[in-house]
């Protein structure tokens, strides 16, 4: 435990996973998928079989489920049982779900039951691992410097820009189905053979930076963007993520690039996205990550 008895504490759609999350001292919160068979954990689901919603898409497209209230106070009531005393939540944009509420009904809920409990909501405006990018920091700010919970959480509003994420789908299809773009415009990327590479602008919702034709020139595009040398580029001070979905090649070559350019560069989690993540984008996504950890 940190000297502040702080937890950090995000849903599953912040890409974490559990290895990283112990490494870091962040507890994960499952946000659920729902087949008309059964319901399981984001996680567990993962661990089950990474490509277990890719390899059933053609039978069932599942519905995801949000967190409640409930669980999330359930949760924070046995950190508390544990030594916690504050709670940073760290949340996949409000624009995009309704994970942050939720997070911050919860926190409300929590400091009503005991009134010296300090805890702060955090809105990452981002996704994935764009937004799993602050609770690692936030863990390794409070469980490897020492840092308060003072310090953690006014800074982490300042680091806002610090998380740049950018990914490419090879497919439109899921985006569509759940209401992110119109059928125009999957109709329009399918006949032209182009497809968007998008991040999250400063209101957290997606918008298109660069067109491509082709997994091919998707990567060494992302990997231009990312590491453009205006944004001033620190291997010494910035972790790099790689997510895929169904996309290992993708993401083995995306590695290879920017180890070539960067041989010191931190990769510090190379994985497959979440199965809730997945519902939304379909296979062969390729997402990078880069963020000042300073």
């Amino acid at each position: 435990m940190n000297p502040s008895r702080t937890a950090v504490v995000c849903d599953s759609g912040c890409d974490i996973g559990r290895r990283c999350a112990a490494a870091f001292g962040i507890t994960i919160i499952d946000l659920i998928v729902n087949y008309k068979s059964r319901s399981v954990k984001d996680l567990d689901l993962l661990e089950e079989d990474p490509l277990y919603v890719y390899k059933h898409f053609d039978e069932e497209i599942p519905k995801t489920s949000a967190l409640n209230i409930h669980d999330v106070v359930t949760v924070c009531e046995g950190l508390l049982e544990q030594g916690f005393q504050n709670f940073i939540t760290v949340s996949i944009s409000s624009a995009m779900s309704s994970t942050y509420n939720t997070m911050v009904c919860a926190m409300n809920e929590l400091m009503e039951a005991h009134p010296d409990v300090k805890t702060f909501a955090f809105d990452t405006r981002n996704i994935s691992i764009g937004a799993g990018a602050f609770a690692i920091w936030a863990g390794d700010r409070l469980n490897h410097d020492g840092a308060s919970f003072e310090e953690v959480s006014s800074r982490l509003p300042e680091k806002l820009h610090d998380s740049d994420l950018e990914f490419y789908m090879d497919t439109l299809k899921y985006l569509r189905i759940g209401g992110r773009i119109t059928p125009a415009v999957e109709t329009v990327s399918n006949i032209l053979g182009i497809r968007p590479i998008i991040k999250c602008n400063d209101e957290g919702r997606y918008i298109t930076v660069s067109k491509v034709r082709g997994s091919r020139k998707a990567v060494d595009r992302l990997v231009d963007n990312i590491l453009d040398p205006a944004k001033n580029i620190d291997p010494e001070h910035d972790w790099f993520m790689l997510m895929n979905g169904d996309g290992v090649e993708l993401a083995a070559a995306a590695r290879a690039r920017i180890l070539e350019r960067y041989p010191k560069a931190d990769i510090l989690l190379d994985h497959q996205i979440v199965p809730t993540m997945a519902i939304n984008t379909g296979p062969g996504l390729l997402g990078i990550c880069r963020f000042s950890k300073q």
